[in-house]
Formats: structure tokens, sequence, C-alpha cells
């Protein structure tokens, strides 16, 4: 089991992927959500200046907010400054397109999206379909100048393609040489997570090794002290972040789909969608993710209950924390990558250094 650091991209703080190299995680995430954080690729350029060992790549890119030629040159030249250690994440982008009130890419427009970007991520042609109403048919492409030092797809860049659902998870079977999931809560859902994985493969023709296929989860790690409840302020600090988050995403699902929220979040659902209604409803996507993955505004944090924070971040004392990550890695679970609150991201890291990453 690995374990990454998930960094919301800052321009000024690439002291963290500094860090997290000297501490020995195995890979920095940058985020990619442009009105929210910094570029991930300037970011990425500067942690990839300051860093020789760790894997370093976007967590995840968004697939509608450029098109799949322009991410492909992007990480490419990330590939120039660290060649041999950088990887592509790629996902739908829930928040960075909700943001700017757009939906996000649809199955079917995410299917296209990576059919074209796969083989130009290893420098060859492609098919691109239009980008301005004159063009009519779809045109074949390729970086005309990878052998000048400007982009690199000598050293592999591998494919990791983000999936919450079946659809999508069957897409990074039928693309990706890796997927990015959400904690599965027990070993069961993750066996199921896999099956959908390789349904997709099974369907584009291909077979997945799982000892190949590199699978990634997205959460935080708080190893509790002695006597420490679930829901200290310590904990709510480092972990709320990524809490809130998930309800930030209930709220779209039911705004947008009038999908019902989880179970655990229905005593909370009528003061929680009371308080994002009192915004005027022509703004309210600038309000919904404030604070995304970074902190938890004042008002929202009496939503943060211990069960809400359990779901979606892995809690626990040292022992009870390497019994699951163990469990986690024997049932096919690559990696997990952290994001802490912001506030806190330097002491997760140090604690995560010290209590856990010896003993994996």
């Amino acid at each position: 089991m690995q374990i990454g650091v998930c960094v919301a991209s800052h321009i000024g703080d690439i002291e963290t992927v500094v860090e997290a190299e000297k501490l020995g995680f195995s890979h920095a995430w940058m985020a990619d959500s442009q009105m929210l954080w910094s570029d991930c690729y300037a970011t990425l350029a500067l942690a990839a200046a300051q860093t020789t060992k760790i894997q370093l790549g976007t967590g995840v890119a968004v697939s509608a907010t450029r098109p799949a030629p322009v991410h492909a040159a992007g990480i490419a030249t990330i590939n120039a400054l660290a060649p041999g250690r950088t990887f592509f994440g790629i996902g739908t982008g829930n928040t960075a397109m909700r943001t700017m009130g757009q939906p996000p890419h649809r199955i079917r427009e995410f299917d296209h999206y990576l059919e074209s970007i796969k083989p130009l991520l290893r420098g060859e042609e492609a098919m691109m379909g239009p980008l301005t109403r004159g063009a009519k048919q779809a045109r074949p492409i390729r970086h005309i100048m990878p052998e000048d030092g400007f982009v690199n797809f000598s050293d592999p860049i591998p494919l990791y393609v983000s999936g919450f659902g079946r659809r999508s998870l069957g897409l990074a079977g039928k693309y990706g040489d890796g997927a990015v999931l959400s904690l599965p809560p027990d070993l069961a859902v993750l066996e199921f997570l896999w099956q959908m994985i390789e349904a997709g493969a099974t369907e584009a023709g291909r077979t997945i090794d799982r000892d190949q296929f590199y699978t990634t989860a997205l959460t935080t790690i708080t190893v509790l002290h002695e006597g420490e409840r679930a829901d200290s302020d310590r904990v709510k600090r480092e972990c709320g972040a990524m809490a809130m988050a998930s309800i930030h995403y209930a709220y779209e699902q039911f705004r947008n789909f009038g999908h019902a929220p989880p179970a655990l979040l229905e005593e909370m659902w009528p003061r929680y969608t009371k308080l994002l209604e009192e915004f005027p409803a022509e703004r309210r996507h600038q309000r919904i993710h404030a604070g995304h993955n970074c902190w938890v505004l004042p008002e929202e944090e009496g939503f943060l209950t211990e069960e809400i924070l359990r779901a979606t971040c892995m809690i626990g004392t040292r022992d009870e924390l390497l019994t699951r990550l163990r469990d986690l890695d024997a049932a096919g679970l690559d990696q997990v990558m952290l994001l802490p609150g912001f506030d806190a991201r330097r002491e997760v890291l140090a604690q995560v250094a010290a209590e856990l990453l010896p003993h994996l």
C-alpha cells in the first residue's frame, strides 16, 4: 500500500510537495479546479523543478475545461521536467464545472474524450471532433514536434480515470492504466468497484490484470490520540473539509437530478438545503463549493457529525488504521490519496509519516 498526497493547487505552496517527498509519500496529485485554486500545470511545473523522486500528476484534471490535446501537451510538458515520474489523472469535473454553473461531461462525451486523449498521451495520432461551429468532421491530430524537447512522450504517462459509478468505472476499465475511486467503506464495496472496472474492460475487449491496474482512493487520515473522539475539534480541523465536500456533492446531485441524499444526511438535509437556498439562485453555484476541500465555513460546522466524518475519512488508532490499510491492500487497492484540511495539511502529513508509513 502506497500513501500519496492530493494538493489543492496553490502556486505559493510547493513546499508541501517538497515536504511530502522528504517524508516518503509516493505521489503528489495536483487538483484541477480553475475557479477555486491555482492552475494545476503551473504548480506541477514548480513541483517538478523542486523534487526528484515523488510521482507527480493531475489529481484529477477535468475533461470539459480543456480540449484533449491541450491536456496532453500540458502533462507531456511536466513529463519533460520530471521524466518517468509523471502521471495523468482525468475526470469529468463535478466541482470545476459546477462552480461555473455548467454541467460536467456526460458519460458519452467523456468516453469520446478518453478515446482521443489516450493515444495523444503516447505522442500518437488521434481523431478530434470539431471545436468550432464551422468544422463539420473529426480531424486527425498529433503533436508534430515531440522530438525537440518541448514535451516528453518517450517516458510513459499512465492514464488514471476517475470514476464513482458503474459507467464511469467502466470507462476506467476501457481506457485506463488505473482508476481513481472514492474511499470504499468496506472490502465488499471495493470488490464491487473492481467488477465494474473489469466489466468495462471486457466490453472493450481488454483484460484487466489486477496486479498491474493501479487503483487509488481519495480520502484523508487522522490518527486518534488515546481516548480522543472521532469528532474532536482536531479531527474536524483535519478531516472536516473532506467530509463537507461529500455533502456539497450530495447537494449537487439533489439540486440537478433530484437524487435523495444518502441516509446519513437525512436528518440534517432540511437544515442544509435551507441554508443554501437563502443564497440567490442565479449565484448559488458560487456558494455551494465555498471552502471546497480546504476549509469548513463557520455556518457549516454544525453539519459535521461523527458518522459523516467516519464515512468519508479514515479515522482511528494507529493499529486500527494499519489493519484497514493492509486489508484494502490485500483486496487490490494500491494507494490511498490524502487531501487534509488546508490549515492542517503539514500536521497530517507528519503524523501519517511518523505513525503509519514505517509499517506499510
